[in-house]
């Protein structure tokens, strides 16, 4: 399974920003996670393909939406109301097990990270 991930950038607090991961396959789900400097991995979020069941860091709930479209092989990260700690590389993953985790170890394929900054 390949991921691409894109759409990171440059936005100021308060600005909306999203991110798209085009996967080569389809499994049980696909997270979102980011990684600032100095930090471990943490997750964001995540969402299974069937059904469109979602999970969500408690950091972001309201802040960021997940949603897939089935047809492209995509999984879009829409992040509204963006703060400076948000920013991090983001990564996105394809789900190892059926499951929705918030482990890293439970996905199994990773992209290869967009980088998105918060700054004014």
């Amino acid at each position: 399974v390949q991921l691409q991930a894109s759409g990171g950038g440059l936005v100021q607090p308060g600005d909306s920003l999203r991110l798209s991961c085009v996967v080569s396959e389809r499994t049980y789900g696909l997270g979102w996670f980011r990684q600032a400097p100095g930090k471990e991995r943490e997750f964001v979020t995540a969402i299974t393909w069937s059904g469109g069941v979602t999970y969500y860091a408690d950091s972001v709930k309201g802040r960021f939406t997940i949603f897939r479209d089935i047809a492209k092989n995509t999984v879009y990260l829409q992040m509204s109301s963006l703060k400076p700690e948000d920013t991090a590389v983001y990564y996105c993953a394809a789900s190892r097990y059926r499951t929705l985790s918030q482990s890293t170890y439970d996905y199994a394929y990773w992209g290869q990270g967009t980088q998105v900054t918060v700054s004014s």
